[in-house]
């Protein structure tokens, strides 16, 4: 449309006639309106015959009162030549205007969105590929863009309308290839489509009819792939490698939308991403919907976050030659909520997890099996997990 609309002050017409050719083709595309019912509109519209022809199909050819023309290959009628030229479409067809004398003014962009409405509503969808064209994902998740538009690229991307879509947002090293590695895993998408955001990938999913374990998918998934990167499945010795430890991947997850609104599953993906753990097991793959009110913590400028005494005190001793893997002790202790269980996640003896707690608990001065002082320790971990992925 703004290609289109910077080319008006050339046509020689009005820009406001150029822009009612631009709407009524949208609104041809809007009600899904058959190729018959296209090529017939556009001989109305540009008041002369016009025509569309797809290989192996016959050719489509009305005259402006509504009528169907005569065969293509009858000779046409006096006077009334193709000057008004055509546009070639994919598989060797084309569209084109019969019009008696000059071309009309607006008759090359009648012509233009003709053959963009023809194979739209063709109905011979070509599989886009895996990455499909970035800049229609782009425009998708932009900001500032037409409904019209996002409703052209949704389709272009091969993308079904009336299915959800979700929008995942994947940090780490190459994510754009690992984020189509991921996915294509057990297939739990009918559709995935990719660009490179940033430092970021955004892969805009199309989840199969009735799929309801994609976030568990993706997790297995991220398990999988670091087995797969970790010499015999094993643990290095350092002992704080879980499942999918070496791919240094996050993921975060948003909502299935409508596919106009996939900017909303993205921004809820990349604060969800913000709660995502490298290597960290499951909390690798965050949901946006299973944060709940921890979203509002999201909203916390980043600056109180780090000032905040108790996520101080976790930076200092993270910084120690241990202190990092004491953290990852008590992440694991809050996430499960038990220390036998914690020591499961990191592959430690309980005793080896107990007494890294007991650094944290000397750090923080709290005592981790107070509840209050569990809530707040869990706070000072999400917190700082927070500021270091702004």
């Amino acid at each position: 449309m703004k290609g289109l609309l910077l080319r008006l002050s050339a046509v020689d017409a009005d820009a406001e006639a150029a822009v009612r050719v631009i709407a009524y083709f949208d609104g041809l595309l809007e009600h899904r309106a058959s190729l018959t019912d296209l090529v017939r509109s556009t001989a109305a519209l540009a008041e002369c015959t016009a025509g569309l022809e797809r290989a192996d199909e016959p050719p489509l050819r009305f005259h402006p009162n509504g009528q169907p023309a005569s065969r293509l290959d009858d000779p046409p009628a006096v006077g009334v030549t193709p000057v008004s030229g055509s546009v070639t479409l994919d598989a060797g067809g084309r569209v084109w205007l019969e019009r008696p004398g000059a071309a009309g003014p607006l008759d090359d962009l009648v012509l233009e969105r003709f053959a963009i409405a023809a194979r739209l509503l063709g109905g011979r969808r070509t599989p886009a590929p895996h990455l499909a064209d970035p800049a229609l994902v782009e425009l998708m998740l932009a900001e500032r863009e037409a409904p019209e538009d996002r409703v052209r690229a949704l389709r272009l991307l091969g993308l079904d309308s009336a299915l959800p879509v979700r929008v995942a947002a994947v940090g780490g090293p190459d994510p754009s290839a690992a984020a189509v590695a991921l996915v294509v895993r057990g297939r739990p998408v009918r559709a995935v489509r990719v660009a490179v955001i940033g430092n970021l990938a955004a892969v805009l999913l199309q989840p199969r009819a009735g799929a309801a374990t994609l976030v568990a998918d993706l997790r297995a998934a991220l398990a999988d792939r670091g087995r797969e990167r970790t010499p015999n499945g094993t643990t290095p010795a350092n002992g704080t490698a879980v499942p999918g430890a070496i791919t240094g991947l996050r993921v975060g997850i948003g909502s299935a939308v409508p596919g106009l609104e996939a900017r909303t599953s993205w921004q809820q993906a990349q604060l969800a991403l913000r709660f995502a753990v490298p290597d960290f097991g499951d909390e690798s793959v965050v949901e946006h919907d299973e944060l709940g009110p921890l979203t509002l913590l999201a909203e916390v400028p980043v600056e109180m976050l780090r000032a905040q005494a108790d996520v101080r005190a976790l930076d200092a001793l993270a910084a120690t030659p241990t202190g990092a893997l004491d953290v990852a002790a008590l992440e694991a202790f809050c996430r499960t909520g038990s220390l036998r269980q914690a020591a499961t996640v990191l592959h430690l003896h309980h005793s080896s997890v107990a007494a890294r707690l007991a650094h944290v608990e000397a750090a923080l001065g709290r005592r981790l099996d107070e509840p209050d002082d569990r809530f707040r320790a869990r706070l000072a971990v999400l917190a700082r997990r927070l500021a270091a992925t702004s």
